[in-house]
């Protein structure tokens, strides 16, 4: 891991400003307002927790990973960077299905196609990031042949948002 600097702020500024706007989007179409916001408090919490344990327990994948302040910390960071991309999985198929409560309807179309867009994004977050020199993994991270990425991160963002979803599901009802 090289040294956090502003331009690695970007795309997760961009994902806040999204998720804000997606918010207020639905906010004026849900009927059940508190409802709706213990629903994303609660698709957030949950987001957040799971990925910082996914991020802390696969950080020895990583070179130059400790478990110190720096690397806890950048773990936060990227926790918090991974729930507002969960946030804008579960806004953007609100927007395809028409219903930001698609979740609680959940079939296996919808959770293959969820997988495929968590699998493709990961990848392309993971290209970004490797060849921008913001992480590097060690010999013992396992790569998906022909990508060269690591297949902890994929599998984080093919297992965690439907997991997240179908827990939050479980945790509020509509």
């Amino acid at each position: 891991m090289k040294e956090l600097s502003l331009s690695i702020y970007v795309v997760p500024t961009i994902a806040l400003v999204l998720v804000i706007l997606f918010y207020y989007h639905f906010v004026n179409q849900v009927g059940n307002k508190l409802n709706y916001r213990k629903s994303i408090i609660t698709v957030s919490l949950l987001a957040f927790i799971l990925n910082f344990i996914w991020e802390f327990a696969q950080g020895p994948l990583y070179k130059g990973f400790k478990y110190d302040w720096q690397h806890i910390s950048f773990c936060m960071l990227a926790s918090i960077a991974d729930m507002l991309m969960v946030l804008i999985l579960l806004f953007s198929f609100g927007l395809i299905y028409k219903n930001v409560y698609w979740i609680n309807s959940m079939d296996l179309n919808k959770v293959l196609l969820l997988v495929f867009v968590g699998f493709s994004g990961s990848i392309l977050a993971e290209v970004f990031h490797t060849m921008r020199g913001d992480w590097s993994y060690t010999d013992t991270m396992p790569l998906l042949p022909v990508m060269e990425v690591g297949v902890s991160p994929v599998l984080q963002f093919m297992i965690l948002p439907w997991l997240i979803y179908s827990i939050s599901k479980q945790m509020v009802k509509e």
